[in-house]
């Protein structure tokens, strides 16, 4: 959230509480201030894991990129978020094959696509950014290197999303 939260050692800690222009970001920082007693990353996590998808999906409907479309499935029904038009796939598209450029020409990663790199990895997604094993051998090397040179509070956001992302999978083998 633009440097107004960081985690350290376990916890969430608001360290600049001006609210962000984006209201979906603004209305979750409003809520870390709102419950100061509330710090613990993982449950944090858990409670904005719970409407996550639907939250971002408005978000991108808002700045119309997507449309929802509703599909009819046998035990309900699903939401899907799709690019809107050709230039949205291409859009889309374009942040796997320009991550996936980046890593395997081992070039200097900014912070941004540094964090957008360790969630890739921690939700289990780098399949579809490195999608060619003998084409991007060597970015899965420089992958690693660069998640590991997050500084310690993205880290942290990494590995206890990559934990969260794991129970998920492990309740739903039950």
């Amino acid at each position: 959230m633009q440097g107004r939260v960081r985690a350290i050692e376990g916890e969430l800690h608001v360290v600049n509480p001006e609210p962000p222009r984006d209201s979906l970001s603004h209305g979750v920082l409003a809520m870390l201030i709102a419950q100061p007693q509330h710090r613990e990353l993982r449950t944090w996590l858990a409670f904005l894991a719970q409407d996550a998808a639907a939250r971002v999906g408005e978000r991108l409907i808002r700045a119309g990129v997507v449309e929802s479309v509703t599909r009819r499935r046998l035990l309900g029904t699903q939401t899907l978020y799709v690019p809107s038009s050709s230039e949205q796939r291409n859009a889309a598209a374009w942040i796997q094959v320009r991550l996936a450029n980046i890593l395997v020409q081992g070039r200097v990663v900014d912070i941004t696509d540094r964090a957008l790199a360790g969630l890739v990895v921690a939700t289990g997604l780098t399949r579809h950014v490195l999608w060619d094993y003998s084409a991007h051998r060597s970015g899965f090397t420089h992958l690693h290197t660069v998640v590991d040179s997050l500084p310690a509070d993205l880290r942290e956001l990494v590995d206890h999303t990559e934990a969260a992302v794991g129970s998920v999978l492990a309740a739903g083998r039950r």
